[in-house]
């Protein structure tokens, strides 16, 4: 169709990055909501080339739903905007379908034409049910509403940065057709760790979703291939804890989005290929009071501060009751394999990358730990909940030598979802309700494999994935 007749906002990059950075700003400042409401409602009202407004939420499982609203109906309706949660796995039951859908003003991004379609604004929504309140499986609300807390309270910021890696791999939706080619994934790239050559279709695809990202205002670090063949890894910076697991949506999003547009797939599941490296989500956590890093300790063992050590001994205790939140796969389990450099270990240490917590070298800035039992395919929001929540408010177990005693991870989703199951600290923290629909979902979807991993990537492990399945594949069975 022709598109000389239309004139919808197409903004240069330089534009998208000085906006994004501007509204981060705003966030990181915690302008106040009425505020940034009125700021955007305004900027809506007045640009006339935007037509659609692109509304985020995720599911229980954590899989990103999307929702293009008309700019003129999302002006006039922002504040009674519903859908249908019975059609969202993990959400309300089809008796009790109707759910409200809230918008997180601050929460919003101007995103690339070339790569999202011209005209179109984002910005991440809240799921609130028929009282008015937060609902209970959008553990995005659970997690804002824990910090906010927090930071009302004790004056605490959480703070967050991931390493996220994934996999590049011939032929768009190849996770889909998995199945239909006899249970094998082509590689674009056999390079390996920070090797590919300039143009290549791994690099290519790096620099690409890279430039996305620092136009959505996500200030880069660095970006490689990883070990793996095919395999990749683009970093960016720290930022506070809802605004970081809402930039790994975007950034799976965005990386997923700019692979199909090469015709190839971008895949965060944590094993898809047996023999070589897994992808990991590794999460670097700290806290800050007044812009104070409360990790840090110039005298403290490895540098790390007694509310940092207090934190680590805490998640340790809950290793094993939060190990199905950070690794929510059958899939998941073939990564936390020791061969391959798999933290496995229910563990701290600075030097060994086979513990579940590292302790990395930094400085009053940067000091934080680091969680590396965590797979790409896991909710982040229950990553970063359940993390810190565990961390801050967990027990501490009675346990001689707890940070270096010999004690593992489960080696299969079935163990998980046990540990999951019995575990009074998990109902402490989600509800008896959210727990049992979580737990539900995952033997579900390990009810559909075989029970035993074996040796090679199984066509169920990938078809009946909370990330990679429809209603046709599910029913495929």
């Amino acid at each position: 169709m022709p598109t000389e007749l239309r004139n919808f906002l197409a903004l240069s990059y330089d534009e998208l990055e000085d906006l994004n950075l501007k509204a981060k700003e705003e966030r990181r400042n915690r302008v106040a909501s009425h505020k940034v409401q009125e700021e955007r409602l305004k900027y809506l009202t007045d640009e006339k080339r935007i037509k659609a407004v692109t509304v985020l939420f995720s599911d229980l499982e954590g899989r990103l739903h999307m929702l293009d609203y008309d700019k003129k109906f999302l002006l006039k309706s922002w504040d009674n905007l519903t859908f249908d949660g019975s059609s969202i796995r993990g959400f309300t039951a089809q008796r009790e379908s109707d759910l409200r859908l809230g918008i997180d003003w601050g929460a919003f991004y101007w995103a690339p034409a070339d790569v999202f379609g011209s005209g179109k604004v984002l910005v991440f929504g809240e799921v609130i049910d028929k009282g008015g309140a937060s609902y209970s499986g959008d553990i995005r609300g659970v997690l804002k509403g824990y910090a906010d807390e927090l930071h009302k309270k004790k004056g605490y910021t959480l703070n967050a940065a991931n390493e996220i890696e994934g996999f590049l791999f011939k032929g768009a939706d190849a996770e889909r057709h998995y199945h239909e080619v006899g249970g094998k994934f082509e590689y674009v790239n056999t390079g390996g760790y920070y090797h590919s050559l300039p143009g290549d279709p791994l690099r290519t695809f790096i620099d690409t979703s890279a430039e996305v990202q620092r136009a959505m205002g996500f200030q880069n670090e660095k970006d490689h291939p990883e070990v793996a063949p095919s395999q990749f890894e683009i970093n960016y910076g720290y930022g506070e804890v809802v605004a970081a697991a809402d930039q790994i949506q975007l950034y799976k999003l965005i990386c997923r989005q700019v692979a199909t547009h090469m015709g190839l797939t971008a895949s965060f599941l944590p094993k898809p290929v047996v023999g070589v490296n897994g992808s990991g989500m590794h999460t670097n956590v700290s806290i800050s009071e007044n812009g104070k890093n409360l990790f840090w300790d110039a005298r403290g063992e490895e540098k790390l501060s007694k509310i940092g050590w207090a934190f680590v001994d805490r998640i340790l205790t809950h290793g094993n009751d939060i190990c199905l939140l950070l690794n929510p796969s059958v899939n998941a389990y073939r990564r936390l394999d020791p061969h391959f450099e798999a933290p496995n270990q229910i563990k701290a240490s600075a030097v060994d990358r086979g513990s579940m917590i590292r302790i990395p070298i930094g400085n009053e800035k940067s000091m934080r730990v680091e969680v590396r039992s965590v797979a790409p395919d896991a909710n982040p929001y229950m990553v970063m909940y359940s993390i810190f929540k565990s961390g801050l408010d967990g027990d501490t177990a009675k346990i001689k030598n707890l940070r270096q005693a010999e004690r593992y991870l489960p080696d299969n989703i079935y163990k998980a979802l046990d540990d999951f199951k019995k575990s009074p600290w998990i109902t402490t923290i989600l509800g008896e309700d959210v727990k049992g629909r979580y737990a539900d979902l995952k033997e579900a979807s390990a009810d559909r494999c075989p029970r035993a991993l074996g040796t090679f990537v199984k066509a169920q492990e990938v078809q009946f994935h909370h990330e990679v399945y429809n209603q046709f594949l599910w029913n495929l069975f």
